[in-house]
């Protein structure tokens, strides 16, 4: 565990935040309880969604007389940044990669280019430091604004919390019960849920949670079906739990928190082979890796893992050794701690 040095001023370390209904609140609620669990002065000060669009439209509020950090996320509008304080600049992931611009629509693009990437860049260079979640994103960030110093921190996960394997082996269910969790966007890969599964037929069903943004369908196919929004780790890793494998046929991810949870749990990950999906899913330990969008691809893997029982065991048993040893909460807290504290003995 990190070990602060006496004769140097605590991290206090207030974090403006749009609410975003995504994952990227979910990441921020954990740093902050992490920072609170080591006895350092941490707190989130929300801010509603049409900050990111229209700024000008909500009050800035003013930074805690007791914070010495400012933390953010790159699509934060500079006009709520004190400029008093030393900032750190998050990068949860980049919307401007090539990869994903044939899934766009015209409004996304032109929000992305004309909006989004001047306040990133305007956040980046104001940053006393950039850190991405993966080396990925730290890529992607370098190609598109050419910043060279950047911090790589994956994100962790509490192990000692409720995402926590099943103590004994599980039979697969029958149907073969995939899960996904996400928020319904072409960057989510979430067009291709469906066709996957009409491909896979009665023998296979998954389960769909629709991230923090949930939505009702008019129709699904006979073999999707919507979970209810569960509230809260405890019930998200019961959901875990009752299924075999996480279907993630993401475009995009900056980290793959949802993969993370999953293999913490036990469970083996069908996910893309592409974005930062490989430094999480271990291709042929912890999961199966496919080709960007190849339908046929995903669902042969569903069918290895449905009928080869050895297999499927082996990735079972992997996945939760491979979060705990790779990707444990306290190595992540202790890393920005040392991060807060560099920017404090300066």
């Amino acid at each position: 565990m990190h070990m602060r040095k006496p004769d140097r001023p605590a991290p206090a370390v207030w974090f403006p935040a749009i609410r975003a209904g995504s994952g990227a609140d979910v990441f921020t609620e954990r740093l902050v309880d992490g920072l609170l669990a080591r006895g350092l002065r941490a707190e989130i000060t929300w801010l509603p969604h049409r900050a990111e669009y229209m700024p000008w439209s909500v009050p800035s509020p003013p930074a805690p007389p007791w914070a010495n950090i400012v933390h953010v996320n790159s699509w934060l509008h500079p006009r709520f940044i004190p400029t008093r304080l030393p900032m750190v600049a998050s990068m949860l992931h980049s919307v401007h990669d090539p990869a994903l611009m044939p899934y766009k629509t015209l409004p996304q693009r032109l929000y992305h280019r004309l909006w989004v990437k001047p306040v990133e860049r305007a956040i980046l260079r104001q940053a006393d430091r950039v850190i991405a979640i993966s080396r990925y994103t730290a890529a992607r960030t370098h190609d598109v604004f050419g910043i060279d110093d950047i911090d790589v921190i994956p994100i962790g996960i509490d192990l000692n919390g409720p995402f926590q394997p099943i103590p004994s082996p599980v039979m697969r269910h029958r149907p073969f019960r995939l899960l996904y969790i996400g928020n319904w966007s072409a960057r989510k890969g979430a067009d291709l849920l469906a066709p996957i599964m009409r491909n896979l037929g009665e023998e296979y069903e998954l389960w769909l949670r629709t991230g923090l943004r949930d939505r009702e369908f008019a129709s699904l196919p006979p073999n999707m079906k919507q979970i209810p929004h569960c509230e809260g780790d405890e019930a998200l890793a019961q959901l875990y739990h009752q299924c075999d494998a996480l279907l993630f046929p993401s475009r995009l991810e900056g980290f793959g928190m949802v993969a993370l949870e999953a293999q913490a749990c036990g469970l083996p990950v069908i996910a893309t082979n592409g974005s930062a999906l490989p430094e999480v899913v271990e291709d042929g330990v912890t999961g199966l890796l496919c080709t960007f969008g190849a339908i046929e691809e995903f669902a042969h893997a569903a069918r290895r893992l449905a009928a080869d029982g050895e297999l499927f065991l082996a990735l079972r048993n992997a996945a939760g050794k491979h979060a705990a040893k790779h990707l444990d909460l306290p190595r992540m807290i202790d890393r920005y701690i040392a991060v807060y504290e560099s920017i404090l003995a300066r």
